[in-house]
């Protein structure tokens, strides 16, 4: 469902990987949590490091390392300008934009049909997949898949069974990364009034504790049916109002580094996760200039204080209002530079500007050049880790 030349209909479209949801009216407020409950023993597979996958990465064009580092957004069967836009930007991921009901068989064919513009490097398809509100993909095969507030009642073993199932259903239709599950901490006081999480039944609670526990859970089940997961909105979207879609500023001036809202992406780490989601908020106590997509101090976090070393995912930089004026194809440049990894954009459009903004930058900065580098061999690390690729058959 994505149409390459219309970005006011991808805009419309809404729903992007923070998963953009209209506004609706305040939900009540999710009672206080009870303990947390104990995560299964099981953990995610584990990705091939960046080092083992470095040679692969310098093997590739400087424009295919950049292409390795855009998400293009895809909506509804595969059309010809889409189909341009992943071959000439060398894109090498998309997600799967819409609302659709056809089911596992007919999602299948989507992904086949864009598995087949990959090289030797694959292609890596990821979905918005969280239930409630956001649940992409619908129809036969798929289960209707329960708010996060909804899961928060199961224990976690149950939660981690049923995102097995889940998952599943996604790996048959062809998907390997479920952008999922919200990880944001929503104040009890705070659910009515919290725009992209709490008003929209997104959150797994109140308490940290509580969280983290329905996160690794989720990761887990998600894991042994062969799909990688993204916690989101790295540092924490749960004290804000605005919601990053359709605001141009959303701002959280109490999220600090070391805040105890950042348990469950502590806890999704220990557990090995793939992939972390990097919001585009702002968080005045940490980095009060740049956006967290586009902050050291904030990917900081994530790489120092939390020994993350996976695929760092920007929050959606094509048509969301908190990057807006940021010229396309400096956006990517901004994120990667910061620290980032893989950048989405559901404007296909934007996206091959990215690549292209990605590339010049490498072309005059070697430095920058070695950063693309490094992350298109961590993103090459995670398709390898899904099946996708091996990291020798992209230097072959």
């Amino acid at each position: 469902m994505r149409r390459l030349c219309a970005t006011l209909a991808v805009a419309t479209l809404a729903l992007t990987a923070c998963a953009q949801v209209p506004p609706v009216a305040p939900t009540p407020t999710v009672p206080a949590d009870s303990a947390a409950p104990t995560a299964p023993d099981a953990s995610p597979t584990p990705t091939p490091t960046v080092a083992s996958c470095a040679d692969a990465a310098a093997a590739l064009s400087l424009r295919e390392r950049a292409g390795q580092l855009v998400m293009l957004g895809v909506t509804g069967d595969l059309d010809s300008a889409e189909s341009a836009a992943i071959t000439n930007g060398a894109a090498g991921s998309v997600i799967l934009m819409g609302n659709t009901t056809g089911g596992v068989a007919a999602t299948k064919a989507r992904t086949q049909a864009i598995a087949k513009l990959a090289g030797p490097s694959g292609m890596l398809i990821a979905v918005d997949q969280e239930g409630g509100t956001v649940q992409r993909l619908k129809g036969p095969g798929f289960d209707t898949m329960p708010s996060a507030r909804e899961q928060a009642k199961l224990p976690a073993s149950e939660l981690a069974a049923e995102a097995k199932r889940w998952g599943g259903q996604l790996a048959e239709a062809g998907v390997q990364l479920a952008l999922a599950p919200v990880a944001d901490v929503v104040p009890a006081d705070r659910a009515s009034t919290n725009e992209p999480i709490g008003k929209l039944g997104r959150g797994y609670g109140s308490t940290p504790e509580a969280v983290a526990g329905h996160v690794v859970a989720f990761i887990t089940g998600m894991d042994a049916a062969g799909v990688a997961t993204s916690p989101k909105h790295f540092p924490n979207l749960g004290r804000v109002v605005g919601n990053t879609d359709f605001v141009s500023k959303v701002v959280d001036d109490e999220t600090t580094r070391d805040d105890p809202a950042l348990e469950p992406y502590r806890q999704a780490i220990e557990a090995g996760v793939e992939t972390v989601m990097v919001a585009t908020a702002f968080y005045t106590k940490i980095d009060p200039d740049a956006p967290a997509a586009f902050s050291r101090a904030v990917v900081g976090i994530l790489r120092d204080d939390l020994g993350f070393d996976g695929v760092i995912v920007s929050d959606d930089l094509g048509v969301a209002k908190a990057v807006a004026s940021v010229p396309a194809s400096e956006r990517a440049v901004r994120f990667v530079r910061a620290g980032g990894d893989l950048a989405i954009s559901v404007d296909p459009v934007a996206g091959v500007r990215m690549i292209e903004g990605l590339t010049s930058a490498a072309e005059r900065d070697p430095e920058f050049a070695a950063r693309v580098t490094e992350s298109s061999a961590r993103v090459l690390g995670l398709k390898a880790a899904r099946g996708l690729t091996t990291c020798d058959a992209v230097v072959g």
